[in-house]
């Protein structure tokens, strides 16, 4: 695969390589067996088909520390890169924190959150409800949200890979299993990424990734069309120029 396609984000020193790989079903297979050439044929199509789809929904979940889960629900537009989510955060069985994201290829808005218009009011930006921030580029130790945000936008390529590039590598079939009521085939990938692709249109339904010690996993439904619109303008303050507002907010 070319690099660009690598889908390669690094997390401090340990790092995380995103490496996303499917394929399909025989009734008489074991779990441990290679890839076959029918099996690379659809690899080589699968985020090409996220694109061709145009977008869908998401719930991504990653559990980051003792008893906390971060959840994000919400919708992409994988041709432009583009999505909104709903994040919740919960300690134990209480709700912590809840907020409004929304993404492009550059930057992440971050609103909904209590307190934060009146204290961007009070520094300035009265109409403002959300902040803006841009994107870790991956190097160093970026937040938490940026990482998953580029394992999302990650999930779809303009152009189809080589069906020869999925013939070599430690890539398995691994079983069958239901995702959100959806029949799909189950792959073991590199270091204990699994994928699941659904058997009847081939669509990439599931993807699980080891990230620092915890696993994120993303599900996606509803593939097609999406029409996301970022905050506009005036409801956008920048975070650079509310430098207090942003840490205290957790922006």
């Amino acid at each position: 695969m070319r690099a660009r396609r690598q889908l390669v984000l690094r997390v401090g020193a340990a790092g995380l390589s995103l490496l996303l790989l499917a394929g399909c079903t025989d009734d008489q297979r074991q779990p441990g067996e290679p890839v076959t050439e029918d099996d690379a044929a659809v690899l080589a199509e699968l985020l090409h088909l996220n694109h061709e789809e145009g977008g869908a929904d998401f719930v991504v979940t990653v559990p980051f520390a003792d008893e906390a889960v971060l959840t994000l629900t919400g919708q992409i537009d994988f041709r432009r890169q583009v999505g909104q989510a709903q994040a919740v955060t919960v300690v134990g069985s209480e709700d912590r924190d809840t907020r409004t994201l929304f993404f492009d290829r550059d930057d992440l808005w971050a609103g909904d959150v209590p307190g934060l218009a009146e204290a961007l009011a009070a520094d300035g930006a009265p109409e403002a409800a959300y902040l803006r921030r841009t994107l870790s580029s991956g190097e160093g130790e970026p937040p938490l949200l940026d990482v998953l945000v580029q394992v999302l936008q990650n999930l779809a390529a303009e152009r189809p890979d080589r069906p020869a590039a999925f013939l070599d590598g430690p890539y398995r079939w691994q079983g069958e299993q239901a995702v959100d009521g959806r029949p799909a085939t189950v792959y073991r990938l590199r270091d204990e990424r699994t994928v699941a692709i659904d058997d009847s249109d081939r669509t990439l339904v599931q993807y699980r990734t080891p990230l620092g010690g915890v696993e994120v996993t993303v599900t996606l439904a509803e593939h097609g069309t999406r029409r996301l619109a970022l905050p506009t303008a005036e409801e956008t303050a920048e975070a650079a120029d509310h430098p207090e507002i942003a840490e205290a907010f957790g922006i």
